[in-house]
This record gives C-alpha cells, sequence and structure tokens, in this order.
C-alpha cells in the first residue's frame, strides 16, 4: 500500500480494498499523487524558509498576485522578459507609483521565477530597476523636537524618547524585549534589526528612570497573564521548541505589549503582542497639526534628528553609522547635507555686512 503523505496516520481508516482519507475513498491498488500546492501558497512557503520578515512576506504575494491578474490569470511560467516590463511599465504609466514600490515589484518576481519557479532565465539579471530619487530626509530643529516630545504622553511618549534618544527605527523600538535594555551599560540590543544584524545604541539617561516604573507595571501585567493561565509570546524562529517554557519568561517579554490579549493567527495561541504601531503614527500626526508644524513629520523623523543633532554636537560620523545600523557610510553621510547651515553652508549675498569705502 502507498503513503498518500499524510501526518497523522488516525486519519487513514483500512478496509480490504479501500482506504478512506478525510472522508475520500481511495482504491488501495492504484497509485495516487498528492496534489501540488497552489503557486501563491508555495511562494509563503519559500519566504517562510528563508526567514523574510512577515511585510515582506504580504508585500511578496500580494505584487505576484497582482501580476498573475494583470495578465489574465495566466501561470507566470508562461510569462516571460515582456510580460514582467509590461506589468513594470502599467505601474509607473498607469498608478503612477514611486521608483521604490516599482522596484519592489521587481523583488517579488524575481523572487518567484528564481527561488519558487527554478527557472534559470538569462535575461532575470537584465531587467532594469527604476532610478530611486536622492531625496533628503525631514528634520526638525531641536527646539521643535522637544516641543513635539513634550505634545505627546503615556507610551506613546517613552517610544518617541526612544526613536529620537536612541536612534531606533519605529518597529525596532515596538519589538523590543525586557532583556535586550540594559540599564548598567546604558544601551538596547537591537535584535535582527534591518538586514538581520544585530547592533548596540546608546539609552538616553533622561528616560532611564521612566523606562525602569514602565517595566515594572508591565511585568505586573505578566504576572496576571500567568496567573490567568496565559503569559506565553511569540518568539522568533524554533526558539520555542527548544526552549519550550521560554515564552512565558520575563526576560522575552515585550517592552511595550498591547493592552489587550489576541490570537496569533499562525500558531491560533492567545497571546498578548506588542503595541501596534499606529497609535504613535496617529498620535505623531495629531501632535504636529497642534503645534503648527508644516514639515511633513513621522516617526522616522526622530531617528532623523537623532543623526542630524549628534553631528551637530561633533560625534564621528563613523560612530553614528554603527549607532543607525547602516550598512554604507554613503547612507549616513546625506545628514552632513541636513547639517548645515542654509544651502551648501554658504552665508548669502544678501547677508553679507555692507563694506564702508573711504
Amino acid at each position: 500500500m502507498e503513503y498518500f503523505g499524510l501526518y497523522n496516520d488516525s486519519y487513514l481508516v483500512n478496509s480490504d480494498s479501500y482506504i478512506k482519507i478525510w472522508g475520500t475513498y481511495y482504491d488501495k491498488h492504484r497509485s495516487y499523487s498528492m496534489p501540488q500546492p497552489r503557486l501563491l501558497d508555495q511562494v509563503r512557503e519559500a519566504l517562510r524558509v528563508r526567514h523574510y520578515s512577515l511585510r515582506t512576506k504580504e508585500s511578496y504575494v500580494s505584487w505576484i498576485k497582482r501580476y498573475i491578474v494583470f495578465h489574465d490569470k495566466r501561470h507566470p511560467r508562461e510569462l516571460g522578459e515582456h510580460e514582467i516590463t509590461q506589468f513594470l511599465t502599467h505601474l509607473a504609466t498607469h498608478r503612477k507609483v514611486a521608483a521604490s514600490t516599482q522596484n519592489q515589484a521587481l523583488s517579488a518576481l524575481l523572487f518567484l521565477y528564481k527561488e519558487v519557479l527554478n527557472m534559470n532565465l538569462p535575461w532575470l539579471g537584465d531587467v532594469v530597476r527604476a532610478k530611486r530619487p536622492s531625496r533628503l530626509p525631514v528634520v526638525l530643529p531641536r527646539h521643535d523636537t522637544k516641543r513635539l516630545l513634550h505634545e505627546l504622553t503615556g507610551t506613546n511618549w517613552l517610544i518617541a524618547n526612544l526613536l529620537y534618544g536612541s536612534g531606533l527605527r519605529l518597529m525596532e523600538a515596538i519589538r523590543l524585549r525586557v532583556k535586550d535594555v540594559d540599564f548598567d551599560y546604558e544601551q538596547i540590543i537591537v535584535r535582527s534589526g534591518k538586514g538581520f544584524k544585530d547592533r548596540t545604541t546608546v539609552l538616553p539617561n533622561s528616560i532611564s528612570t521612566h523606562l525602569q516604573n514602565h517595566l515594572l507595571k508591565i511585568k505586573d501585567l505578566h504576572q496576571r497573564d500567568l496567573e490567568e493561565g496565559f503569559g506565553s509570546v511569540y518568539l522568533p524562529f524554533a526558539i520555542e521548541r527548544k526552549y519550550p517554557n521560554a515564552n512565558k519568561e520575563w526576560g522575552w517579554q515585550y517592552v511595550f505589549p498591547s493592552s489587550k490579549r489576541s490570537v496569533d493567527p499562525q500558531s491560533g495561541v492567545i497571546r498578548r503582542h506588542h503595541v501596534s504601531e499606529k497609535n504613535l503614527q496617529r498620535a505623531i500626526k495629531q501632535a504636529t497639526r497642534n503645534l503648527g508644524i508644516v514639515k511633513p513629520v513621522s516617526t522616522h523623523t526622530l531617528r532623523h534628528c537623532f543623526a542630524t543633532h549628534l553631528l551637530e554636537d561633533g560625534y564621528d560620523i563613523r560612530t553614528i553609522q554603527e549607532l543607525l545600523g547602516h550598512k554604507d557610510l554613503k547612507t549616513t553621510m546625506i545628514y552632513t547635507h541636513v547639517m548645515k547651515k542654509g544651502a551648501h553652508g554658504i552665508r548669502s549675498p544678501i547677508d553679507q555686512p555692507e563694506t564702508v569705502t573711504v
């Protein structure tokens, strides 16, 4: 008798001539092949195996689905360079997407052909990516930065202070674990940051006490969850299988947990996830309106302010590069253009003092 790929033999009901699998009877004397997974399921599995982030998974699957629908649901094996170029051109000319968005769609399609369909096509490496425009980051002066932080309250205030005081990205602060906050050495360890790299950055001394008081409240919340039969937290990769009790340990808990427990969509376990990033995004948007700040301020603006203000204080640019986690120094160098007084640090001729000739 052939094995049909089931993982649990309790679902097999034997008889003389037939076998029942998930409510369907199959002839024991015939050969059956298991159905091939759907294409998008294959894409999800390939992304999961390579440890892509959840947002990248969602984005890639979305772009591949839109690519297939754009070509009247034809299978990608039937499509080629012309169809990819046609789709990318449509995004640029009709959808008016930014160059970064167009490149993201291209990356999703390249992943589909190379990693999922295993199609070794010579033209894949020659597909031209859209050129991203070079833009200067939005930076607030120190007094406006302090006013913005003063306008926030509660958890939003604490997270925003970490973005400005430590140079963290928004999701790096949101996903921060208790064990990665080192009060003794006054540093924060960022785990699996952009590019799956770990790094350390400074823990602002001015908010250290506030953060410790915040953690005391979170520890009480975690203890109540444990008493009610909950208290587990999501752990990356296979840590939960290797250390079965680690998901309930205090050190692995989020520094900024959600106020409500929710069901993990992947495992079905009721857990307390981290807070939503939209809370701070909305709060900063409202704060800029209240203060009358006309610049397009976002949560990432606080990270830009961190780098620029450190440069103005005379800190070495390579030190700032390490704190920010930039792979290339050129990325950090952009802040040298922002910190100058006026364009290129030049004093306008209209501001030059008049010279009196005798």
